[in-house]
């Protein structure tokens, strides 16, 4: 049996060329960067010459990377971080309907506190309104944080434009970018961010691993207490080999970035043509403000757990949405948001590609899709075929 993997969205393989770079901090090169010795300052060397890596690539300076555990402590930190650091200048912060539990949970957190929190709503293509960002801007407003791409319907927000307005009324902009690196053009200046978060297991890097992006000038609360690694913004003694793995991923994905998603975008538009020929289906989020990997649509009928065990067991990985939901019976928070009845949005379909796969996949999935997509509608008494 043929096995395709169409959820890249969730995690990624680690390349070859990122594991060797890896390897030797594991075993050879084993020092803290924290200590003094010459093992020591080998790790630190390390970790140095990862933050110029990531940091020119971002466009950011060495001393605004800061390296955490992942995405979600990068939300966190940047999140509860920047409102509990500017608490006496205001409590009101701003999101979309649309963001990551890693976003939307610590929000919900700081709403306990005492903050206000407006969630603006998204268009029935999954784009939040600048005029609506704009109108929703209070004099207690500090910090707003809109992802850069959306994890489940892949669409594009219009970061600059938010950012700008931010930067004009002196309220910090945060944006979560980890579905977003590797696909899009980052540079921090061009985006006008304060903030940006990413992660290194969507770039073929390893799981555990991340980065915020601070702006020289942004104080934060650290979430994390302990030592003064990271300058002071995250204790804990350093992952280094996770993070050259990071440096490492993220170097090759920028450099291939230009070569790399035309070939995958073409692969994507060749399976959503496929893919809209099947009745009754639509597509998620904007056709155009869209990441060049990404493909969510909705099949009427049918519920998304069904389809995802039958295409599973053709050998096929996709997801319904996102992987931080999957345990959960509701159906995602995205679709309804974009205005989706219920029913409509139980029958999701994420599909999300990457470096490798192939022509010859995509013409399995065309295959294998349409007829599970009819079997599980014959057995619906909504079906009227």
């Amino acid at each position: 049996m043929k096995t395709v993997y169409l959820d890249h969205a969730a995690t990624t393989s680690v390349r070859d060329e990122v594991l060797e770079a890896m390897l030797p901090y594991f075993k050879d090169s084993f020092g803290n960067a924290s200590s003094v010795h010459s093992f020591g300052r080998e790790a630190k060397k390390a970790l140095d010459t990862a933050r110029e890596t990531v940091a020119e690539i971002l466009n950011a300076d060495f001393n605004e990377i800061i390296f955490t555990s992942g995405g979600t402590e990068s939300n966190n930190l940047a999140i509860k971080g920047a409102a509990h650091q500017y608490k006496q200048r205001g409590t009101h912060l701003i999101t979309s309907a649309i963001e990551h539990p890693a976003v939307l949970n610590p929000m919900k957190e700081l709403e306990k506190e005492g903050f206000t929190v407006t969630y603006l709503p998204v268009n029935e293509q999954g784009i939040v309104s600048v005029e609506a960002f704009q109108n929703a801007v209070r004099d207690d407003t500090i910090l707003v944080s809109i992802m850069h791409a959306n994890n489940e319907i892949g669409t594009i927000q219009p970061i600059a434009a938010i950012g700008k307005i931010a930067r004009e009324r002196g309220i910090l902009m945060h944006t979560d970018a980890v579905q977003s690196v590797g696909y899009l053009n980052i540079d921090v200046d061009d985006l006008n961010v304060d903030l940006l978060t990413l992660s290194a297991h969507k770039i073929y890097g390893p799981k555990g691993v991340g980065a915020l992006y601070v702006r020289k000038g942004v104080q934060l609360v650290p979430q994390i207490r302990g030592g003064a690694q990271e300058r002071r913004k995250r204790a804990g003694t350093e992952n280094t080999a996770g993070i050259v793995g990071l440096a490492k991923a993220l170097e090759l994905a920028h450099r291939e970035q230009a070569a790399v998603v035309p070939k995958i975008e073409k692969l994507r538009d060749r399976l959503l043509e496929g893919i809209l020929q099947i009745p009754h289906t639509r597509l998620n989020g904007s056709r155009t403000e869209r990441l060049p990997n990404n493909i969510n649509v909705c099949f009427e009928f049918i519920e998304g757990e069904s389809l995802l065990l039958n295409l599973d067991l053709k050998g096929i990985a996709g997801s319904s949405g996102s992987a931080c939901t999957s345990g959960s019976l509701e159906p995602s928070h995205v679709l309804l948001a974009l205005g989706l009845p219920h029913e409509i949005a139980h029958g999701s379909l994420r599909l999300t590609l990457g470096r490798d796969n192939t022509d010859a996949e995509i013409d399995y999935v065309l295959e294998c899709l349409p007829p599970i997509v009819e079997r599980l509608r014959q057995m619906s008494p909504l079906y009227n075929g």
